[in-house]
């Protein structure tokens, strides 16, 4: 009866193994070491061990990544997609300048880990809760060392005053939502990204008769938007789009009106998105979009835009906004806080972006 919920309960985890441990059970074989001695010795399985031989090859051959030496931990899927989310949400933020703690990292976690659990069919008792990823210090420690990054961390009183900054203004915001009467539809939020519009796959399948696939040099071709929408997601605004190229050659050769584009169309040398442009877009594209779409949904003709504290963004906007727009109110978010409190920094931007890389990928290979 013991020896049944033993093998019970070996069969409902799986144990994972470290690079390291499958190259000593390879040497070992390879020594002479009997399969069956191999699954004693380490209390694996021989179709375990069998397996790590098979693919002995491709296991010498791996370059093992920077404090990527030991798995001591029973892992599932779930946790290692959330973890590729994470780290790729870290470098973004890291690219923009952002201040990086624990606290913020392990929030973030959190976050990712519970958008992907709604999103996953529940066949698994360790996947079924999001109680069960509590993003805690020992998981922080351990994925510092899977996935290298060590400098993004800041201690002391930094850490803990943005986090005090964030706190502080979710009440502040909470109250203000209240006291004006702003439902989801009538709050918006606005933030701008690099992106490198050529940029496609580094890696592609290739037909067994090529030896090596030519030279591919990276696309580094950037521009920037500005993406906004609602709380609710059913109004989504027309981007900002900047540009080095007033008037592109594709432009030309196809005769395409900048006018008719799904965007605002501005350019200058480092397509940056200036104060002038920003403004002009508010007032050309936000302020009536926003107006049409509170009329036809018939809602109250007020809206809140949320802004971070971006160089593009005039601190004191209102004072730009067109009179028959004065219904929009702007509100800025406390420095350092963006991370927490961004919306569009909870994944909108980065699914934009991973959406973004396929649909071009996709659409040079059909033509």
């Amino acid at each position: 009866m013991d020896r049944k919920k033993v093998c019970k309960k070996s069969s409902a985890k799986k144990k994972m193994m470290s690079i390291e441990l499958k190259r000593e059970i390879i040497e070992k074989h390879e020594q002479g070491v009997r399969v069956v001695d191999l699954s004693r010795q380490y209390g694996r399985s021989t179709s375990m061990i069998c397996s790590v031989l098979k693919r002995k090859e491709s296991i010498k051959s791996v370059t093992l990544a920077k404090g990527l030496t030991i798995i001591s931990k029973l892992r599932t899927t779930l946790h290692e997609n959330m973890e590729k989310l994470l780290m790729v949400w870290v470098t973004e933020k890291q690219l923009q300048g952002d201040t990086l703690t624990q606290t913020i990292i392990c929030e973030k976690a959190r976050a990712i880990y519970g958008d992907l659990l709604k999103q996953t069919p529940q066949t698994s008792i360790d996947e079924a809760s999001e109680e069960s990823f509590k993003a805690s210090r020992g998981w922080f420690e351990n994925f510092k060392k899977r996935s290298g990054i060590h400098s993004v961390v800041r201690h002391g009183e930094a850490a803990s005053s943005d986090m005090k900054a964030a706190e502080d203004y979710i009440k502040t915001f909470s109250d203000l939502i209240k006291a004006q009467g702003y439902i989801s539809q009538q709050v918006f939020n606005c933030d701008e990204i690099g992106l490198f519009w050529k940029k496609m796959p580094n890696r592609t399948y290739i037909t067994s008769e090529e030896k090596m696939m030519p030279g591919h040099k990276p696309m580094k071709d950037i521009l920037t938007l500005a993406l906004c929408a609602n709380a609710s997601g059913d109004c989504k605004i027309k981007s900002l789009l900047v540009y080095h190229s007033e008037n592109p050659r594709a432009f030309k050769s196809h005769k395409i009106l900048k006018e008719k584009l799904q965007v605002m169309w501005r350019s200058n040398p480092k397509a940056w998105v200036t104060r002038k442009f920003f403004v002009e877009w508010v007032n050309l594209v936000f302020g009536p979009t926003v107006k049409k779409y509170l009329q036809e949904n018939n809602l109250p003709v007020q809206a809140l835009l949320i802004l971070d504290n971006a160089p593009a963004h005039p601190p004191n906007l209102e004072d730009d906004i067109l009179e028959e727009l004065k219904f929009i109110k702007v509100l800025y978010l406390p420095p350092n806080t963006t991370p927490i409190l961004q919306p569009m920094d909870q994944q909108v931007i980065s699914n934009f972006k991973k959406n973004y890389t396929p649909s071009i990928c996709f659409g040079a290979a059909l033509k």
